[in-house]
C-alpha cells in the first residue's frame, strides 16, 4: 500500500498549501481542489482515502456537497469551518463527515485529527473483511466490557442481559471515546475536543452532564459509579478492561 491520499478542498489557496506542505511533510499524498465539481472528478479518476472539506467553497455549500459525496461513496470527511456554531456542527457530522474542526486551527490538530478518522476507517475496513469472510452470519465490530457490549457499527449498547440501552448518539459516542482508550485519564478539555465540542470553562457542565447520563446506562450502581471514575481535578477514566472482538451480529433483547 502507498501512503495515503488526501483530497483538501478549499477555496483559500492559503489554507491548500498550508495544508499541503505540513501533509506532504507528514508523509501523505495530496491532491487539491477549490470546487465542488473538482471534488466529484478527482473522486471519479481515481482512489482518495480522506477528504479535508471546507464548510464554505464560494458558490459551493459544503455540507451539500459532503450529502453529494456519502450518496456514492463511503471516503472519510473532516470538515473546517470558520464557524464555531454547534448547529453547523451537529448538521456536519449529520450528513456523513467523520470529524468537524473549528478555524483557526493549529495545524498539527488537523493532522492528529486526520490520523484519528483514517485509523477509524482502517478498523472499520478490517471489520468488512472479516464481515465478508464469516460463512455462517455477519460479523461486526464488537467492544465488551464489564458484562456490556457496544457496537460501533450499529451504534448500540447491549446490557448485561442483552438488552438495548437507551444511549443518544452523542452519549454513544463519548462512550466510544473511553472504549478506545480504556484506562487512561482523559480530560474535560479532550473529551470536549474528542467529541467535537468547544473549549471547556470552569462552569462548563456539559461534559460532566453527558457522564452522569451514561454512567445511569453503564454502571451496576450509578451512584457509586466504579466503571467511569472521576479522577479529582484532571477529568475522568473508564477502569474496565475492553476486549475488542469480530464476533456474529448479536440482536438486543425485548425489554
Amino acid at each position: 500500500m502507498g501512503d495515503p491520499t488526501i483530497l483538501i478542498v478549499d477555496d483559500d489557496p492559503k489554507i491548500r498549501t498550508l495544508l499541503r506542505n505540513v501533509l506532504e511533510g507528514d508523509g501523505f499524498a495530496v491532491c487539491e481542489t477549490a470546487s465542488a465539481a473538482g471534488v466529484h472528478e478527482t473522486l471519479a479518476q481515481g482512489h482518495i482515502d480522506l477528504i479535508t472539506l471546507d464548510i464554505n467553497l464560494g458558490k459551493d455549500n459544503g455540507v451539500d456537497l459532503a450529502r453529494e459525496i456519502r450518496r456514492t461513496s463511503a471516503v472519510p470527511i473532516v470538515m473546517l469551518s470558520g464557524k464555531d456554531d454547534v448547529i453547523d456542527r451537529v448538521v456536519g457530522l449529520e450528513v456523513g463527515a467523520d470529524d468537524y474542526i473549528t478555524k483557526p486551527f493549529h495545524i498539527r490538530e488537523v493532522t492528529a485529527r486526520i490520523r484519528s478518522v483514517l485509523r477509524r476507517s482502517v478498523r472499520t475496513d478490517a471489520a468488512s473483511v472479516s464481515s465478508a469472510d464469516a460463512s455462517s452470519a455477519d460479523r461486526v465490530l464488537q467492544f465488551r466490557f464489564d458484562g456490556l457490549t457496544a457496537i460501533p457499527e450499529q451504534l448500540e449498547l447491549l446490557d448485561r442481559n442483552n438488552i438495548e440501552c437507551n444511549l443518544t448518539v452523542g452519549d454513544f459516542k463519548l462512550l466510544m471515546i473511553f472504549l478506545e482508550r480504556p484506562k487512561r485519564v482523559l480530560s474535560r478539555d479532550q473529551l470536549l475536543d474528542l467529541t467535537g465540542g468547544t473549549s471547556w470553562t470552569p462552569m462548563d457542565r456539559t461534559i460532566d452532564n453527558q457522564i452522569a447520563r451514561l454512567r445511569k446506562q453503564i454502571e451496576r450502581d450509578p451512584a457509586t459509579p466504579k466503571l467511569i471514575k472521576t479522577v479529582r481535578g484532571v477529568g475522568y477514566t473508564l477502569t474496565s478492561t475492553v476486549t475488542e472482538v469480530h464476533a456474529p451480529e448479536l440482536g438486543p433483547s425485548k425489554a
